[in-house]
């Protein structure tokens, strides 16, 4: 893997590949550059692809003491930028990746960013009496504070139960049924260092980019899971009508990750999205 120093000494490790504009990918939490491979070899055949493992993720162990909380690692984007000298960027993140990216949109600006995807996300995850769009419709305080409690009692039980927990009903079979897909995933989350992880997560319920959806002045792509883990279609709905002209596409049927389920489409979508119009234009919405 490639590497790169960001301006707190923290070594940020990434894959470059493929050649043309620059695509940036933004994996989710306790995930890594390794989600993206299925879209690889589509996407290098158009652009020279930059896909991190975000600050405390990957099994990379940190080397400061900085916790990679998500303005850190919205700093550490724009360090990355920086650092290869980045301008006119196509932006897709999931999830983590998303709340990463809002948050660079309000710390840093649109101006180096061309086009923007964000991958069934929340902007805010929890939820109180006035907001019933964050995790599961009623996730609030006083369910995190309990759910941290169980990530520092056994992290990858812990994450694998909160997928397990929501919506999906194919994802609460498959925990309940224990086969080799979950006992690969509690395998790979045992192997994190769940300390740096669990403090992430503090900072990404934290966050609230309500306020940063309306002022996205460069076109964005939503793609959303019909079926999510987390997030009702009105979420997806919420966020498409608050980004000036961003264009909907709700993936029917699948889960928190509707780009992992409908790889071909979502490879088409993304690159008709960046060769089309600079903004979708009145009619953009839902497909």
């Amino acid at each position: 893997m490639d590497h790169f120093l960001a301006d707190d000494g923290e070594k940020l490790h990434l894959k470059i590949s493929g050649d043309g504009p620059p695509l940036v990918l933004l994996h989710g939490w306790t995930s890594s550059h390794r989600d993206w491979n299925p879209f690889i070899e589509a996407f290098e055949a158009r652009f020279r692809v930059y896909r991190w493992d975000a600050r405390g993720h990957g099994g990379h162990g940190l080397r400061t003491d900085t916790v990679p909380t998500v303005a850190r690692m919205a700093r550490d984007l724009q360090n990355l930028l920086d650092h290869y000298r980045l301008d006119q960027v196509v932006v897709v993140g999931h999830s983590m990746g998303a709340l990463t990216l809002w948050q660079y949109l309000r710390d840093f600006g649109a101006g180096r960013l061309s086009r923007l995807v964000f991958i069934d996300q929340s902007p805010r995850l929890l939820t109180d009496d006035d907001w019933k769009s964050g995790i599961y419709g009623d996730f609030d305080a006083g369910r995190n504070a309990a759910f941290i409690g169980e990530l520092q009692q056994d992290f990858a039980e812990a994450v694998l139960r909160l997928a397990a927990d929501g919506h999906n009903e194919r994802a609460r079979a498959k925990y309940a049924e224990n086969g080799s897909g979950i006992q690969t995933a509690r395998q790979r989350l045992q192997a994190l260092e769940p300390g740096p992880l669990i403090e992430c997560w503090r900072s990404l319920t934290a966050a609230d980019y309500r306020d940063v959806l309306q002022a996205i002045p460069v076109p964005a792509l939503l793609v959303y899971g019909g079926a999510s883990n987390f997030y009702s279609t009105g979420t997806a709905h919420f966020v498409q009508q608050r980004i000036p002209d961003a264009l909907l596409h709700i993936y029917e049927g699948v889960d928190h990750a509707p780009h992992l389920w409908e790889r071909e489409r979502f490879v088409e979508d993304v690159l008709g999205f960046v060769a089309g119009p600079s903004q979708s234009g009145p009619e953009s919405g839902r497909r």
